[in-house]
C-alpha cells in the first residue's frame, strides 16, 4: 500500500510506507474499507525541514513546555438515567418488565390492543391521561376505503392534540413507532390536523377550528384510495381534503391516540367492506369476559381450559397490585407470560441457567404452579419447574431454569394445570454466573461495554429524581419489598435498581460515581444517606448498610442536590432551591465532611439569583452543574462562551473561590457521526478550560434499540436482549479516554472557517504528547504541524473516526463506524498531515 506524500513543491509523490493496523480492523471488511478510504484522504508526513514550505491550508503550533492547566481524570463521563428504560429493561439484570404487576391492563376493551398510556372507563366513555403518543388500536376490521367516526372530548385546555389514527400498521409503544394517518384536534393550536406517520411525524395539512374543553366533537374521516376527507360535527362539506398521491397508505387498522392531552372517546363507527361496526367504547365489552391482566403480561389458555383473571388491588404482596389467575374448568393450562421490555423478548442461552423467584398465595383449590422458559408463542418449552404449593399467605418460591436451546426472543411463563385460583406478585428472573457483571444484578455485556468505553465517571440522576416519590430510603433492603413509584419517564418505575445498586456497579467497574437526590428529602433522611453510604459499619446507618450486604463504606465523593432546579426561570423556584440546599447541606456535612456537593440550579447568569446562590454556597458547594447541547457540530462554541463567562463571573462574584463547573448532561437527540463530532469538540473545549471543568458527561449513557419512548434519542451504547454495541459517540469517547494525559499545553490553530479544533495534552514527564483534532468541515484540511521543543520518535499512532454525518451502527453492523488505526513514520518536529472531512483524529507521539 502507498501513502500520498507532498514534496517541497506541494505536489503529490508516491513512496512505500509500512502501515500497522489494529487487529480488530483486520477482521472487519467494512472497517478495512473505511481505513483505506481514510488513508487515501490522509496526506502523510512531510520530509524534515519541509513543513514550513509544504503549503498546507491549516497550521497547528504546539508548545508542550507551556502548561496551561492540569486536567481532571474524570472528563470521560456519562449520565445514566432511566429515561428510555436504560436501567429498568437494560443495565438492571431483571429480565422481566412489569415485575410487580403495577401496570394497568393495556386495553380495557375486547379486541383492542394498547400501546402505552392509561386507558380507563369513566362516565360512559373511554378516557386516557396525557401521554406522549399513547395508542389504542382495534384488531379488526382492516380499513382501506370507507368512513370512520368517533366522538372526542378534551378534559382541559392544557394539552396538545388527540384523535383518530387510520390505516395503521406495525404499531409499537413509543411516540413514532407506527405507520398510519393521524386525524386529530388540537386544543392548544385550535386546529384540525392531518398527518402521516412512517416511524416519524409528517404534518400534511391543518385548518383552524374552535375547540372548547369539556365539549364533545364528532370527528369523521372518509377514505377513498389516496384521498382523505375530514369532517367535524354535522358539517355537510369536508373541512379538509387531501390527496396523498404516491405516498398514500392504503389499508390498515383503526385506533385512537393522544399527544399530551387528557382526552375522552365514545361512539366509534366504522363503515367499510360492506359492513358497519359500532363500538360504544364503554365497559360493556371489557376484556371478552376473561377479566384483566396487568399491562406487561399476556394471558395464557391452552386446550379447553377456561381462564379468569383479576388485577387485584386488595391483597398485593408489594405496592398496590397483584395478579390473580383462575383455572375455572376444562383441560389444558391457564396462566400468564412476560416477554420483557415492551415484549421485545427475553434472551436465553442453551445450558446457561436463569434464576428467579416469585411470591404466590393460594386462593382456591390449591393448584400447583409451573414456571417455564418458552419460545415467543409458547409452542415450545425450553425449561420448566413445578413449584411447591403455597398456602393462603404470601410465600416466596425460588426456581432455576436451564434452557435447552438459545433463543433471543423467548418468554417467561407461569401457569396452572388444574382448576383452582392463585395470586402472584413480585416476579424476578435474572441471568447467573458470567452473564452477571461481577456477580452483581447487572447485565455483564452492558457493564463490560461501559468499561471498554473508558468511562472514568458516571452520574446517576436527571429529571428522574425530581418526582415526589423519589426517596433513597425506599431504594434499600430486599428488592422484593421496595415499592414501585410513579416516575417522571415511566409511571411504574422500579426501585429494584436505586442509588445503592448504582454505587455497587461503579465500585465493580472502578468508575467514579456521583448521584443526585430530590431536594425535598428531609434533612434527617439526607443526613442518614451520607452515613449509610460513607459511614463506618459501627454507625447506625452504616450498620444498616452492612446488614444489607456491604460492610465497607462506598466512599462517595460527590452528591448533587436536585436536578435542573429553576429550569422554568421562576425566581421563586431559585429562592426555594437555595433554601433547600442550605438546609440539606447543614444536615449532611457533619456526617462526612469529605463529601463534595454539587449545585443543580439552572445556570442563567442573567438571573440575579444565580449570583446570590453562588455567593451563598461559596465554600459549601464544590461544583455547579451546567447542562449543554451537543448535537450540532459547532455547539462547542456556545459551550466555550458559557464556561468562559462562568469562570469570569465566579472570579468577580467570589474572588479566590474554589468553586468549579461540571457538565453532568451534554444533551441532544442524535447518536450518529454528527453527535460524535459534536461531543469530541465539546470535550476539546472543556479540557482547554483545564481544572475549572471537572467532569463532562454526555447523555444518555445507554439506550435500548427501538425503545425511544421519551424523545431523547442520544444513547452512546445501544442494546438488545442478547447483544450490545457502541454508536459513533461511544468510539469518540473511547478514543479520547484511552489517550488521556494529565496536562493541557499551549496550542494555536489556524484553519479555513475555523474547521479544525485542536487540544494538546502531555504526560508529566514530557515524553508523551497527544493531539486531539476535530475537523467539523465538509472538506479535508492539510495542516502543517510544528512541535516546539519536542522531538518525536520515529513514529506516531493515529486513530481516525470519520464518516457520513448521519451514519450509525446497527445490530447487524455494530462497527460500521469505528476508528481506523494506523502507525506512521514521523520525520521530526515539523510535519504535515491531512484531516479528513467530518472527522475526529487523535495523534499520539513519543519523544526520542
Amino acid at each position: 500500500m502507498f501513502l500520498t506524500r507532498r514534496n517541497s513543491a506541494g505536489n503529490p509523490s508516491r513512496r512505500a510506507e509500512p502501515i500497522a493496523y489494529g487487529t480488530t480492523l483486520q477482521k472487519q471488511p467494512h472497517a478495512m474499507k473505511t481505513l483505506l478510504l481514510t488513508l487515501l484522504t490522509l496526506a502523510t508526513l512531510s520530509l524534515p525541514g519541509q513543513a514550513q514550505t509544504s503549503g498546507g491550508d491549516s497550521r497547528i503550533h504546539v508548545r508542550p513546555a507551556q502548561i496551561v492547566s492540569p486536567l481532571s481524570p474524570w472528563m470521560y463521563g456519562a449520565c445514566i438515567e432511566d429515561v428510555n428504560h436504560e436501567i429498568y429493561g437494560g443495565l438492571y439484570a431483571q429480565r422481566l418488565f412489569g415485575e410487580s404487576f403495577e401496570e394497568p391492563p393495556v386495553s380495557p376493551l375486547a379486541g383492542w390492543i394498547g400501546y402505552g398510556g392509561e386507558w380507563r372507563f369513566r362516565e360512559g366513555a373511554l378516557t386516557v391521561g396525557a401521554d406522549s403518543g399513547a395508542k389504542l388500536v382495534r384488531a379488526l376490521p382492516l380499513v382501506a376505503d370507507g368512513s370512520v367516526a368517533c366522538d372526542l372530548r378534551f378534559e382541559d385546555a392544557r394539552g396538545d392534540n388527540a384523535g383518530l389514527i387510520l390505516r395503521v400498521s406495525d404499531p409499537h409503544t413509543g411516540p413514532d413507532r407506527w405507520i398510519g394517518y393521524e386525524i386529530s384536534l388540537s386544543v392548544r393550536n385550535q386546529s384540525l390536523i392531518l398527518g402521516r406517520h412512517r416511524n416519524n411525524w409528517e404534518p400534511l395539512r391543518s385548518v383552524p377550528v374552535r375547540i372548547t374543553p369539556g365539549r364533545w366533537y364528532r370527528l369523521r374521516a372518509e377514505l377513498a384510495g389516496s384521498t382523505l376527507r375530514l369532517f367535524l360535527d354535522d358539517s355537510p362539506a369536508p373541512l379538509l381534503e387531501y390527496n396523498d398521491g404516491s405516498n398514500a397508505l392504503l389499508t390498515g387498522q383503526v385506533g385512537l391516540r393522544t399527544w399530551n392531552s387528557n382526552a375522552a372517546f365514545r361512539h366509534l363507527t366504522i363503515a367499510a367492506n360492506g359492513q358497519t361496526v359500532s363500538d360504544r367504547l364503554d365497559a360493556t365489552a371489557i376484556n371478552d369476559g376473561i377479566g384483566a391482566v396487568s399491562g406487561m403480561w399476556d394471558p395464557i389458555a391452552t386446550g379447553s381450559a377456561q381462564a379468569r383473571f383479576a388485577w387485584d388491588s386488595k391483597q398485593a404482596y408489594n405496592t398496590a397490585h397483584s395478579q390473580q389467575i383462575t383455572y375455572a374448568g376444562g383441560s389444558g393450562t391457564v396462566g400468564i407470560a412476560n416477554r420483557g421490555l415492551n415484549r421485545w423478548g427475553i434472551s436465553v442461552r442453551q445450558g446457561q441457567p436463569m434464576q428467579g423467584h416469585l411470591y404466590v398465595r393460594g386462593i382456591q383449590g390449591a393448584p400447583p404452579l409451573t414456571v417455564a422458559l418458552q419460545n415467543a408463542d409458547g409452542t415450545r418449552t425450553y425449561a420448566r419447574q413445578r413449584l411447591a404449593f403455597a398456602g393462603t399467605a404470601w410465600t416466596r418460591r425460588d426456581f432455576l431454569l436451564r434452557p435447552t436451546v438459545t433463543d433471543p426472543n423467548a418468554r417467561f411463563a407461569l401457569w396452572l394445570s388444574r382448576p383452582g385460583s392463585v395470586g402472584v406478585d413480585q416476579v424476578t428472573l435474572t441471568d447467573t454466573g458470567k452473564a452477571l457483571f461481577h456477580g452483581r444484578p447487572f447485565r455483564a455485556d452492558i457493564g463490560a461495554k461501559l468499561v471498554e468505553e473508558g468511562l472514568t465517571f458516571l452520574r446517576y440522576g436527571g429529571t428522574m429524581v425530581n418526582v415526589p416519590e423519589y426517596r433513597w430510603k425506599k431504594m434499600i433492603g430486599p428488592r422484593d419489598q421496595r415499592p414501585q413509584y410513579r416516575g417522571n419517564w415511566y409511571p411504574f418505575s422500579t426501585n429494584g435498581f436505586g442509588i445503592e445498586e448504582f454505587l455497587q456497579f461503579c465500585e465493580a467497574a472502578r468508575i467514579e460515581p456521583a448521584f443526585a437526590i430530590n431536594i425535598d428529602e428531609t434533612p434527617e433522611d439526607a443526613a442518614d444517606l451520607v452515613e449509610y453510604i460513607n459511614g463506618p459499619a459501627t454507625s447506625a446507618w452504616g450498620a444498616k448498610r452492612a446488614a444489607n450486604g456491604h460492610p465497607a463504606p462506598y466512599n462517595v465523593h460527590y452528591i448533587e442536590i436536585g436536578n435542573e432546579e429553576g429550569l422554568d426561570g421562576s425566581q421563586a423556584w431559585y429562592r426555594r432551591y437555595l433554601q433547600r440546599f442550605q438546609l440539606l447541606y447543614a444536615a449532611m456535612r457533619p456526617r462526612d465532611p469529605r463529601v463534595n456537593y454539587v449545585i443543580a440550579a439552572w445556570w442563567n447568569p442573567e438571573e440575579p439569583y444565580c449570583k446570590q446562590i453562588a455567593q451563598a454556597l461559596n465554600g459549601k458547594a464544590a461544583l455547579w452543574d451546567v447542562h449543554v447541547d451537543g448535537d450540532n457540530l459547532r455547539d462547542a462554541d456556545r459551550v466555550d462562551r458559557t464556561l468562559t463567562q462562568m469562570q469570569r463571573l465566579f472570579g468577580e462574584w467570589m474572588p479566590g473561590s474554589s468553586m468549579r463547573a461540571c457538565i453532568f448532561e451534554e444533551n441532544g437527540n442524535r447518536h450518529d457521526m454528527q453527535r460524535a463530532l459534536g461531543h469530541a469538540r465539546i470535550l476539546n473545549v472543556t479540557q482547554r478550560h483545564g481544572d475549572f471543568v471537572r467532569m463532562d458527561c454526555p447523555a444518555n449513557c445507554l439506550q435500548p434499540l427501538g425503545q425511544n419512548d421519551n424523545g431523547w434519542n442520544q444513547g452512546q451504547v445501544f442494546f438488545l436482549p442478547d447483544r450490545v454495541w457502541g454508536m459513533p459517540p461511544y468510539f469518540a469517547q473511547q478514543m479520547a479516554a484511552r489517550n488521556h494525559l494529565p496536562l493541557c499545553v499551549a496550542c494555536d490553530t489556524e484553519s479555513p472557517n475555523e474547521d479544525l479544533d485542536v487540544t494538546a495534552t502531555r504526560g508529566r514527564d514530557g515524553r508523551t504528547l497527544v493531539l486531539k483534532v476535530v475537523n467539523s468541515g465538509s472538506q479535508p484540511h492539510y495542516a502543517d504541524i510544528r512541535l516546539e521543543e519536542f522531538m518525536p520518535a520515529s513514529h506516531a499512532e493515529i486513530w481516525t473516526l470519520s464518516g457520513d454525518l448521519n451514519a450509525v451502527n446497527s445490530p447487524d453492523a455494530p462497527e460500521r463506524v469505528r476508528p481506523a488505526h494506523t502507525v506512521l513514520n514521523v520525520p521530526g518536529s515539523k510535519f504535515a498531515t491531512t484531516f479528513p472531512p467530518y472527522s475526529y483524529t487523535v495523534l499520539r507521539l513519543h519523544a526520542r
